[in-house]
């Protein structure tokens, strides 16, 4: 979504809220994320606060269960229409007053989407010899021994 952003910059007190949904491209989420939110112009600090909900299907990492999650946030920003540092990341540059929201609250949305999801904080996962689910039951699967420490197990096996 682009937004015009010249009306909001030249008017103190000006705002112009938004509300859409969007997919993330290049991405195995596959559901719109819901945002709405508003750009507005205090004392002429522009900011943009967007709050994003995002309803996704996934795996557990250890035990692979599938999961229906949700990521709930709210991301604001400061946007300016020069630099004097342009090494700077606390502002986003906007220069020719058009502003693509989709490109911005992408990277915001993926970078607080967690890397590790589980079902539940102690999941104990799959049996890695037998493929159990060791949060059902426990399996009989010794554990291997280290070829490096395989002479070792010999001579314990000798007495």
């Amino acid at each position: 979504m682009f937004i015009e952003l010249e009306p909001i910059f030249n008017n103190i007190g000006a705002q112009k809220p938004f509300s859409y949904s969007f997919v993330l491209d290049d991405c195995e989420i596959r559901e719109p994320a819901k945002v709405s939110g508003v750009v507005e112009n205090r004392a002429g600090v522009v900011t943009l606060t967007a709050d994003t909900v995002l309803e996704y299907e996934t795996v557990c990492d250890r035990c692979l269960k599938p999961l229906s999650l949700k990521l709930q946030k709210q991301f604001t920003h400061t946007l300016v229409s020069a630099l004097n540092d342009e090494d700077n990341d606390d502002f986003i540059l906007v220069e020719d007053m058009h502003f693509d929201l989709d490109e911005l609250l992408r990277e915001d949305i993926l970078l607080n989407i967690p890397t590790k999801e589980l079902c539940t904080p102690d999941c104990k996962g799959l049996c890695p010899m037998c493929g159990a689910d060791l949060n059902v039951a426990a399996c009989s699967c010794k554990p291997p021994v280290d070829p490096r420490l395989a002479v070792l197990q010999s001579l314990l096996d000798n007495e």
